[in-house]
């Protein structure tokens, strides 16, 4: 997680940041699709507020079953009801929280707990932890539970560059696929025996053989740089790469190939993929959501940009409706560069931590 600087707030405040998140977030007018007329718009439907003062976040999970939102916030999982809002609990005490998962067979959830090296194994109707999971790979950031194999894979953001894997029935760590990798970031799975890990320091992405944990190749992405989000089309055989440089990669998903590039927001850090639109979403850190479709096979562009709210650089997608939720906040003046921070990060102003949540008109 991302070092904050914690700035006090009054009640006064706290209205004055929520009246300027909503203005800048629902009455922002959306940029024109590619083909007016001729594509579906999304738009800017509500703001779940979360507010607080543990400033950090990270990844959310939308949970079909039971139409919730887990969203990672500093050292807690938010849970809200992913229709109106509505605060449901939280689990707490999981230092710097990054990933999370639900098992829905095993009905048991899974949180990252990157200062710890940690997972934290939870039930997730009461919410109560039942076992920590010690210890992984360094950073324990991204995770995603395979069907195929039946195995949860824990990847590991720092210099390891690893696959903690987990049996998600008894939370024992059973294997490591080691990778050699640089910065790992997101993981996809295509339900027939392969996986597939964002490398952002070598702008490749790695595939392993989930039968043997043995990695099988490592898939170049230039001219994208810096990967992050990831999604697969399992259907079609389709990788979607978000890339820092401001480029979406989109690779078969047998051979490696690179099928293309599409210019994007800049420095996404989530990308989905709607099998029942078609459609693949990337979430950038400037307050913006590309929407991309296929024109015609392997070939894609970008059909419409959404104002989303600063920050807003990971997502989670409803298959049901089609709508995606966004964590997001407002920020306050970036410190100015030191030797040690040469291009420090603004700080997120407290109180101000939401979702925004955008739908297919």
């Amino acid at each position: 997680m991302r070092s904050v600087v914690r700035l006090r707030t009054s009640a006064h405040d706290t209205a004055r940041i929520a009246a300027a998140f909503l203005a800048a977030a629902m009455l922002t007018p959306l940029c024109p699709a590619a083909e007016s007329g001729t594509q579906p718009a999304y738009h800017v439907a509500a703001r779940y507020a979360i507010g607080g003062t543990d400033l950090g976040y990270d990844y959310l999970h939308f949970d079909g079953a039971g139409r919730r939102l887990f969203v990672a916030h500093g050292s807690r999982v938010e849970v809200l009801d992913a229709d109106t809002g509505a605060r449901l609990g939280e689990v707490p005490d999981i230092a710097g929280v990054h990933g999370i998962e639900i098992v829905e067979a095993l009905h048991t959830a899974f949180a990252t707990s990157g200062a710890d090296r940690a997972v934290a194994m939870f039930n997730p109707s009461t919410l109560q932890v039942i076992k920590r999971i010690k210890y992984l790979g360094e950073k324990p950031d991204a995770l995603r539970y395979d069907l195929s194999s039946g195995l949860l894979y824990v990847v590991n953001g720092g210099a390891t560059g690893d696959i903690s894997v987990i049996d998600p029935a008894t939370g024992a760590i059973v294997d490591t696929v080691e990778l050699a990798g640089g910065k790992l970031e997101e993981i996809a799975f295509d339900g027939d025996g392969r996986g597939f890990v964002n490398d952002q320091q070598k702008s490749v992405v790695h595939v392993f053989d989930t039968r043997t944990r043995k990695p099988v190749a490592a898939w170049p992405l230039a001219p994208a740089e810096g990967p992050t989000g990831l999604a697969i089309d399992r259907e079609h055989r389709r990788l979607f790469a978000a890339c820092g440089n401001g480029l979406l990669a989109i690779l078969d998903a047998d051979t490696g190939k690179l099928l293309g590039t599409v210019a994007i927001g800049p420095d996404p850090d989530g990308a989905a993929f709607d099998p029942k639109s078609g459609r693949v979403f990337t979430s950038n850190r400037d307050g913006t959501l590309t929407v991309l479709g296929e024109r015609s096979p392997g070939n894609y562009a970008a059909l419409q940009t959404v104002k989303t709210a600063p920050g807003a650089r990971t997502i989670a997608l409803d298959y049901r409706t089609g709508r995606l939720f966004l964590p997001a906040g407002l920020f306050g003046a970036a410190p100015a560069p030191t030797p040690a921070v040469p291009e420090p990060r603004a700080p997120l102003i407290p109180e101000s931590f939401a979702i925004v949540v955008v739908a297919p008109e």
